[in-house]
C-alpha cells in the first residue's frame, strides 16, 4: 500500500468525488456508499449499495439478525463495489483487467467520509477475480493506494474489536 501524493493523489480525489455522487444514490439504511472502475481516464463502473433491483420490498436492513452471521451478511444490500464490477463487466469487460477501483462512503449531506481498513473479504476476492489492479480509499492518513492481491490479504487479517 502506498498513500498517493501530488497529481496521482489529485486525480484519486477526483475519482473519490465521482465515487460519492454515486453513493448519494444509496438506497442502504445503515451507509451510503459508493464505487466507480477506472481504466485509462474512463469510468467503466459504477454502483451503490441498495437492495436487490432497487427495490425497498427488498430492504431489510433493519432487521435483527441471527447471532453468529458474518458482518457481510448482515444485510439485505448489493455491495457498491459489487454492483460497479457488474455493471464494469456488462459494459467493458475487457478493460477490467488492471483498473483501479474507488470505493468511499458519505454522511447524509453526500460529504465523503474518510475509509478504516480493508476489512470486506467478499469484495476483496470479487475484485481480485475481476482483474482489478488498484483499490483505492480515502484513509485519516491520506489515499491509499492497495495492490488487490494485498487488500485481499489485508481483509482476511482485519479484526475489528467490539
Amino acid at each position: 500500500m502506498e498513500y498517493l501524493k501530488t497529481d496521482s493523489e489529485q486525480e484519486a480525489v477526483k475519482w473519490m468525488t465521482e465515487a460519492a455522487h454515486v453513493a448519494e444514490s444509496a438506497m442502504c439504511l445503515r451507509a451510503k456508499c459508493g464505487t466507480v472502475i477506472v481504466k485509462d481516464g474512463l469510468i467503466i463502473g459504477s454502483g451503490y449499495n441498495a437492495p436487490p433491483l432497487d427495490k425497498i420490498e427488498h430492504r431489510v436492513c433493519n432487521q435483527v439478525f441471527p447471532e453468529g452471521k458474518p458482518k457481510y451478511d448482515r444485510t439485505c444490500c448489493l455491495h457498491a463495489e459489487w454492483r460497479a464490477i457488474m455493471d464494469a463487466l456488462s459494459k467493458h469487460p475487457e478493460l477490467l483487467s488492471g483498473s483501479k477501483l474507488y470505493f468511499t462512503r458519505v454522511d447524509d449531506q453526500g460529504a465523503i467520509k474518510k475509509s478504516g481498513q480493508p476489512y470486506c473479504t467478499v469484495c476483496s476476492r470479487l475484485a481480485l477475480d475481476a482483474g482489478i489492479a488498484k483499490f483505492l480509499l480515502w484513509q485519516e492518513e491520506g489515499m491509499a493506494e492497495y495492490d488487490t492481491a494485498e487488500y485481499n490479504q489485508l481483509s482476511y487479517q482485519y479484526n475489528h474489536v467490539l
